[in-house]
């Protein structure tokens, strides 16, 4: 079972919903999600927030934290998660911000990715990734990577055991 199909069955099961906010993915986690049979149970929308000042703007990440340190950083994915769980309207939010490339972005060089979860009660998680290849492979990594987060902490909050995760960073 992908990560995707096992965070909506998890959301499903506990009647919660999810949002998506995208920076470097493009909207590719969304994807992911609604090729999964049923997700619309589950899965509200999300917001590609591509440029920085959307970032802003839409999700309401301070202003004076992008100003400081740029658009990743784990404060911002964490913001990020967080702003699109109001925005919205749901339980659960995911946010995956990095450089995937080819050239490096604020500092950070290609392959630094934050992916992130906020949840309902406080529950959230940050990961911070150092991801190789090309940008697709950045990309793809950073998708599988912020569901198996998600997957992990409702299966956690759940009780069940973790989900394996294949790969490396």
């Amino acid at each position: 079972m992908t990560a995707a199909a096992r965070a909506l069955e998890l959301l499903a099961q506990r009647g919660e919903t999810l949002a998506v906010a995208e920076s470097l993915t493009g909207g590719l986690v969304a994807a992911e999600l609604t090729s999964v049979p049923g997700a619309s149970r589950s899965f509200r929308g999300s917001v590609t927030a591509y440029a920085t000042p959307l970032k802003r703007e839409l999700l309401g990440v301070d202003g004076a934290l992008l100003a400081e340190r740029g658009a990743v950083d784990a404060d911002v994915a964490r913001q990020m998660a967080t702003g699109v769980r109001r925005v919205l309207g749901a339980d659960w939010g995911v946010a995956t911000t990095g450089v995937a490339g080819p050239d490096p972005q604020d500092g950070k060089p290609v392959g630094t990715v934050f992916v992130a979860v906020s949840g309902p009660d406080g529950a959230e998680n940050v990961a911070a990734l150092r991801l190789n290849g090309s940008r697709a492979d950045i990309r793809r990594e950073s998708v599988r990577n912020v569901l198996t987060l998600l997957s992990d902490k409702l299966g956690k909050n759940a009780g069940a055991q973790d989900t394996e995760q294949n790969g490396g960073n």
